[in-house]
């Protein structure tokens, strides 16, 4: 179920950043996007009963299932990568802003 939820959301952040012409709209459709993307990666990683993958007596003993902490890891940098993208896209639009006096792309011209 997760899976689908996590679909829905990179669905809805393609519509966005192929509908709307509006900077700010396109920074927030493309940040929903990148959630779902995040989410899915986690929900693929997922283990029902599994345990941090961390090696201990209890762990060598008996038959557990891990988690695996690829995804988690992934997940961790491209949360990183987001905020840092979402800054240099904000600061863009700031000075797209500054420069044209607004923040639709259709409007903007020569100056």
């Amino acid at each position: 179920m997760l899976q689908y939820a996590a679909i829905f959301l990179i669905v809805l952040g393609l519509y966005g950043l192929m509908t709307k012409r509006n900077v700010i709209k396109i920074i927030i459709s493309l940040n929903v996007l990148e959630i779902g993307l995040n989410i899915f990666i986690i929900s693929v990683g997922y283990v029902t009963g599994g345990v941090a993958p961390i090696f201990s007596e209890f762990a060598l003993n008996s038959d557990v299932n891990f988690v695996d902490p690829l995804p988690q890891a992934l997940v961790l940098t491209a949360i990183v990568i987001g905020v840092g993208t979402t800054a240099l896209g904000l600061a863009l639009a700031k000075n797209m802003y500054q420069k044209y006096g607004t923040f639709e792309l259709d409007e903007m011209g020569e100056k």
